[in-house]
């Protein structure tokens, strides 16, 4: 049978409906919508491998494909290294179909901007794949946390920044590897090999709270709402917000360095770019970071 709803995902040894609705469709708790290929019901909760399933398709017109254009990808990344071609990042959004898909569309634009805003410092404008320092060795066990059992480290492995978003930690490869489908702690080279998979674990890091932080989806598309102790913080909607759940610690907090410049500069040009003026809360000086 094929799917006729969608786009067929077939059942692996220790799939839940969960993990798969999390690793497809960025979100758990959205496993409801998963269905039989007929589309005529949802799936039983029970499932076993090799059964076909039918994941739906992204809404919209295609979300960030929608507002960011190859030619507008290219003028905003001219030097960008070959990994990062706009095709691997459109791919890589399928999996996470609400990204810039959801409030209006000034906050699509905006949520599209601080995004490639932000990756663009990570990687100096997408022309570094991994962290300078770590080439060519790795850096050791620099980035291993010993003490987190759920994701231990592999022996020879080197987990410091990789891809878009410079993801590192083991427990971040871990999880994130987990919510892919892939085993990224024993090969976290494939974050730096492999275009869709690079961009995959940025946006499952921008997609994904990790709380108490929120998700910087959940910031840029009006989802959050802060705690009376995050008003007190200082911590409100806006792309300042998105560098206090990436870098707060030695960025938020402070007096604005370089580093928080350089990215508010890629998140007003981008905004130019997308035809929207930089929303307000931009920077994140008058934030408490995250402990």
């Amino acid at each position: 049978m094929t799917c006729q709803c969608g786009r067929s995902y077939i059942v692996r040894q220790g799939d839940i409906l969960f993990d798969i609705a999390q690793r497809e469709l960025g979100d758990g708790n959205r496993w409801r919508e998963i269905m039989n290929p007929d589309c005529s019901k949802p799936v039983n909760e029970i499932i076993v491998p090799g059964q076909e399933l039918c994941i739906p398709t992204p809404p919209g017109d295609g979300g960030f494909a929608r507002i960011v254009s190859r030619q507008t990808y290219e003028a905003m990344f001219p030097n960008r290294n070959s990994l990062y071609s706009y095709d691997s990042l459109v791919t890589a959004t399928q999996r996470y179909p609400n990204f810039c898909n959801e409030g209006s569309d000034t906050q699509h634009k905006h949520e599209a901007a601080a995004f490639l805003a932000n990756i663009a410092h990570e990687t100096s404008g997408l022309q570094y794949i991994e962290e300078l320092r770590c080439i060519p060795n790795g850096c050791g066990d620099e980035y291993c946390d010993r003490n987190n059992t759920q994701y231990p480290c592999q022996p020879g492995r080197s987990y410091h920044g990789r891809g878009p978003m410079q993801i590192s930690w083991n427990y971040n490869y871990g999880a994130a590897g987990r919510a892919l489908g892939l085993n990224l702690l024993a090969n976290p080279d494939l974050v730096k090999s492999d275009g869709a998979i690079a961009f995959s674990t940025a946006l499952w890091f921008w997609m994904t709270p990790q709380p108490p932080k929120p998700s910087c989806h959940d910031v840029m598309s009006g989802r959050w709402n802060p705690s009376p102790d995050d008003v007190n913080r200082g911590r409100v909607p806006g792309f300042g917000m998105t560098i206090n759940i990436i870098n707060g610690g030695l960025e938020c907090g402070r007096p604005t360095d370089d580093r928080v410049e350089r990215r508010v500069g890629f998140y007003r040009q981008f905004c130019q770019m997308l035809g929207v003026s930089a929303d307000s809360n931009i920077y994140c000086d008058r934030m408490q970071p995250y402990r």
